[in-house]
């Protein structure tokens, strides 16, 4: 069975960043995962509201009904969900977590479609995270494109993973200076579940109730 783009991308980031809170932009070789560009992206970090599509594969912008470099990630959202993403964007720029998320897109007459997405941070300038390299892929039955824009965004799920163990900012409050060492085998973290606890190797996961 094809591997996820998600899990392919995130296999690929973990092997670069080489036990460092995040690889550089420029360590980035499109060569290597070329399999999946077609579904990944890249948002620039304009402020903490605005994160600009970078980059978007052409798969991705034909799901989307729409051209999405320039345009804010965080636009189209409820905007309950656009205050969740928002800190989990956040969290991925100033302390260098990865997020995982589960979302639909409706337009307006078509039926909803499903996607998985990873999200991941690239130092660009300096130590600073204001890039963070992406995939998302459709996970619902594929559709006939017909050039409808899929304009409403529901987040359904995420996980924010700590790759590895802690945030960056607890390891520094406990006087660990220092890039992050990797394990020898990187194990997959544990799940840490909705009181948002910080546990070794942890994730945090959230789930909507049904509306």
């Amino acid at each position: 069975m094809k591997q996820k783009s998600p899990n392919t991308l995130y296999g690929y980031w973990n092997e670069l960043r080489a036990g460092r809170m995040a690889p550089r932009r420029l360590e980035v070789e499109p060569s290597r995962i070329a399999s999946i560009l077609s579904e990944t992206f890249m948002l620039e970090r304009i402020n903490a509201s605005d994160y600009q599509y970078r980059l978007a594969g052409t798969r991705l912008c034909e799901l989307f009904g729409a051209e999405l470099r320039s345009s804010n990630f965080l636009a189209g959202w409820q905007e309950a969900d656009q205050a969740v993403l928002a800190h989990q964007l956040a969290l991925i720029c100033e302390q260098g977590a990865v997020v995982s998320l589960e979302l639909e897109t409706t337009g307006a007459a078509r039926r909803a479609l499903e996607f998985e997405a990873m999200l991941l941070p690239l130092l660009h300038t300096g130590n600073s995270i204001n890039r963070i390299i992406g995939a998302m892929c459709l996970t619902s039955p594929a559709p006939i494109l017909g050039g409808e824009r899929a304009w409403r965004r529901k987040l359904r799920k995420y996980e924010v993973i700590w790759p590895d163990g802690r945030p960056r900012a607890v390891l520094e409050r406990c006087g660990i200076g220092g890039p992050f060492q990797a394990p020898q085998h990187s194990p997959a973290p544990k799940t840490e579940r909705p009181q948002l606890r910080v546990l070794d190797g942890g994730r945090t996961v959230w789930k909507k109730e049904p509306s």
